[in-house]
């Protein structure tokens, strides 16, 4: 059973993930929504206007004290501990999370994308590695996994820039703005160069589209029953970087997201499409 706290906190806050998830494995499905409950919680906090700085910093705490083998009664933070125990995970994957998190607060801007690397291990790829840890994958997967991670995360930059503006946050490396003639993504400094704005934010989903084949090499490393809701994800933010891509301009005046329908759909559409293979590979 997943604890209701835990769903309700998923469900809020991914559709695409939510959606896409329901089509694990029971036991699989349970440790992804532990998973996911525990990063959206800390990220709450970090998007909330204004800012929950000491509500992250309890909960920074909070996560401490169940590492140490406290029950803290919290039960994210609680069953997150548990899960980390039993699937692995690596120390260093939580405390980079917990550290870009941190990062929300104290930096708004990176100079080059060498600046937000960091930002990017710990707010993305590490979730890869959460996720090939639960799904039991060989470590030579990991290489992808983190860019599946980083590439599904600059999507979010991609779509979210407006929200982002209100936030004070510009996620995108200001050496790729200057690129491309402009000093910041605010709607008024845009005005007058939206020629610029829709060649910068198409370079921005050339560049995600690379990390992305990167990340579907190690596609082969998944078996079927996990590559369904992985591949399913994978394509609605392929499917968000094209509408955005046919019109750049679309990100200021609402947030592309697929709906739970769509997501299902594809879900369903990749069951049969993966079988196939599968079952020439089986034979008769």
């Amino acid at each position: 059973m997943i604890d209701g706290k835990i769903y309700s906190i998923f469900k809020r806050g991914s559709k695409t993930y939510f959606y896409s998830t329901l089509f694990f494995p029971k036991d699989v499905r349970r440790d992804v929504f532990i998973l996911y409950s525990f990063l959206r919680k800390a990220d709450d906090y970090v998007d909330r206007v204004p800012q929950d700085t000491d509500g992250f910093y309890e909960f920074v705490e909070r996560y401490r004290r169940a590492y140490s083998g406290e029950i803290t009664g919290d039960v994210v933070v609680d069953s997150f501990v548990e899960l980390s125990e039993r699937k692995n995970f690596e120390d260093e994957w939580t405390e980079a999370f917990l550290r870009s998190m941190e990062m929300d607060i104290t930096v708004s801007s990176y100079s080059t994308m060498s600046a937000l690397e960091e930002y990017l291990l710990g707010s993305s790829e590490v979730v890869g590695l959460f996720m090939a840890s639960i799904m039991g994958l060989h470590t030579d997967s990991y290489h992808h996994a983190r860019y599946l991670g980083r590439a599904m995360q600059y999507v979010n930059f991609i779509r979210d820039i407006a929200e982002d503006i209100e936030l004070g946050r510009l996620y995108f490396p200001m050496d790729e703005l200057e690129r491309f003639g402009l000093q910041s993504l605010d709607p008024d400094e845009i005005r007058g160069r939206e020629d610029n704005f829709r060649s910068f934010l198409r370079a921005q989903i050339d560049i995600y589209r690379d990390w992305q084949r990167t990340a579907e090499r190690g596609y082969r490393y998944i078996p079927y029953r996990y590559l369904v809701p992985i591949k399913t994800a994978a394509d609605m933010y392929m499917w968000t970087s094209r509408i955005i891509e046919r019109d750049p301009m679309i990100v200021y005046s609402r947030k592309v997201k697929p709906s739970g329908g769509r997501v299902v759909s594809g879900a369903v559409f990749n069951m049969f499409r993966l079988m196939g293979p599968l079952r020439v590979s089986r034979g008769p």
